[in-house]
């Protein structure tokens, strides 16, 4: 019987496994009056751009988590940059966020704004579609 469990498959259209969020804007839900939630693709996106945003030290009781982007940005904008910045993104992402299975990193160069515009396709584990997302890197100081 345990062999005949291992080799079926889930014909659910949706997925098993089902991923949640807090809304980081705080806005209440009108039903419940509580903070709304994100589930599935919106959570994960939000986390992604979370993850990209955060620094080293910046989250309590976990400073490996974050990347040197900020410093980064300071630094000329150059084609050696830009591939430096694409790898950092991957590795951050590869390292800190399991939940998705990137596609392709794409960081463009933006001189006349002082930053750099990053296009990033993942697919969420256990959904077919694939999601674009568009991040904009810029100096905050």
């Amino acid at each position: 019987m345990s062999r005949y469990d291992a080799t079926t498959t889930n014909e659910s259209k949706r997925s098993a496994k089902i991923y949640r969020d807090l809304d980081l804007d705080f806005q209440a839900n009108v039903a419940t009056k509580d903070i709304q939630t994100l589930t599935d693709v919106e959570a994960v996106k939000r986390s992604v751009r979370n993850l990209i945003n955060t620094n080293h030290y910046e989250r309590p009781f976990h400073p490996e988590i974050g990347s040197n982007l900020r410093a980064m940005l300071f630094e000329n904008i150059t084609p050696q940059m830009t591939h430096a910045i694409s790898k950092q993104i991957h590795l951050l992402l590869k390292n800190f966020e399991p939940r998705i299975r990137l596609v392709q990193i794409n960081v463009q160069p933006s001189p006349e704004r002082n930053g750099y515009r990053a296009s990033i396709s993942f697919f969420v584990v256990n959904t077919p579609e694939r999601v674009e997302m568009e991040s904009f890197l810029e100096r905050l100081r």
